[in-house]
C-alpha cells in the first residue's frame, strides 16, 4: 500500500488551469454569495423591531428561575426555599406573562399574533436566505466539476478521512491527501466563517452554519423556526422543576471543614452546624 501510495504521488500531477479556473473560483464565489447574502438579508428583514419591555420581562424571570435552578447550592437554604416559594407561586399565577389573559393560549392563537407572524415571516426568509445559495452552488460544483480533484493537502492523514477529502471520487488506492471539489466546497463552507467574520462582522448573515446549526436545534426541540415561544408552559415547566429541587448549601459546615482540613479536628459533626 506504501509504494502504491509513493508511485501515485510520482505520477499525478495537477493542471495549473484547475487552480485557474476550479479552485479559485468556488473560493471567491462562495465569499461573493456569502457578502451578497448577507446584503440582501438585511433588505429583506430591515432592523430588528425594538424589543417591547414585557417581553424582556417574560424573558428575564424565565433566566432567573433557571439560574435558581442551576445555582442553587450556593445561597443557605431559608434562601433557596423563600426564591422558590415566590417564583413558583409567580410562575403558577402567570405574573410575569405579557398577557396573563392568554395564560390558556394555545399555539395557533399565539402564532395569530401580529407581532409573532413577523417574527415567523423573518425567520423563513433567514432560512430560504440559506438554503437556495448553498444550494445552487453544490448543484454547480456537481454540474460542471464533478469527479475533479483540486488540491493536496501538505501534511499527512490517516484513512478516517478519505471519505471527508474524496468525496464523490472512487478511488480507494488515492492518497488522502487529494481533496475532491465536492469536498473543497464543504472544507469552505465551514472554513470561511473567519473570513465573514472579518469583513462583516461577528453578527452576519453570511454564516451558513450557524443556520444549519440552528434549522438542526429547533427541529430536535419540535419548534419551526421562527415560531414563537410558549412562556406558559415554559414557566410551567420550570416550577415543577424547582419544587423537586434537593437543596445542599455549598458552604455548610465550612468552619468545621476547613478545621479538618488543616488538621485542627479529626471530623466533621453535622450536628453541630444545625
Amino acid at each position: 500500500m506504501n509504494s502504491l501510495a509513493e508511485s501515485t504521488d510520482q505520477v499525478m500531477f495537477l493542471d495549473p488551469a484547475i487552480r485557474n479556473w476550479v479552485l479559485f473560483p468556488i473560493t471567491v464565489i462562495m465569499v461573493l454569495v456569502g457578502v451578497f447574502r448577507h446584503q440582501l438579508t438585511i433588505l429583506m428583514t430591515g432592523e430588528p423591531p425594538k424589543p417591547d419591555i414585557k417581553d424582556i420581562r417574560q424573558g428575564k424571570a424565565l433566566m432567573r428561575g433557571q439560574m435558581l435552578a442551576q445555582s442553587n447550592s450556593y445561597i443557605p437554604a431559608a434562601a433557596f426555599a423563600e426564591r422558590r416559594q415566590y417564583l413558583c407561586h409567580a410562575y403558577e399565577q402567570g405574573t410575569y406573562l405579557k398577557n396573563k389573559a392568554s395564560k390558556e393560549q394555545s399555539a395557533v392563537n399565539l402564532m395569530a399574533d401580529p407581532k409573532n407572524m413577523e417574527v415567523m415571516m423573518d425567520g423563513m426568509k433567514k432560512q430560504m436566505m440559506g438554503i437556495v445559495p448553498q444550494t445552487l452552488i453544490m448543484g454547480w460544483i456537481q454540474f460542471f466539476f464533478s469527479g475533479f480533484i483540486l488540491i493536496k493537502l501538505p501534511f499527512p492523514l490517516g484513512l478516517r478521512f478519505k471519505q471527508m477529502l474524496q468525496s464523490g471520487i472512487m478511488t480507494p488506492n488515492m492518497d488522502v491527501r487529494w481533496v475532491s471539489s465536492l469536498s473543497w466546497y464543504f472544507i469552505n463552507l465551514f472554513g470561511l466563517r473567519g473570513v465573514f467574520s472579518l469583513i462583516l462582522g461577528g453578527e452576519n448573515s453570511a454564516d451558513g452554519i450557524r443556520d444549519m446549526t440552528a434549522m438542526g436545534t429547533m427541529g430536535a426541540m419540535g419548534q419551526q423556526p421562527g415560531q414563537p415561544q410558549d412562556f406558559n408552559k415554559q414557566f410551567l415547566s420550570l416550577k415543577d422543576s424547582l419544587s423537586i429541587i434537593h437543596h445542599e448549601w455549598d458552604l455548610a459546615n465550612i468552619e468545621q471543614r476547613v478545621l479538618v482540613k488543616y488538621g485542627k479536628q479529626s471530623r466533621v459533626f453535622t450536628s453541630a452546624a444545625k
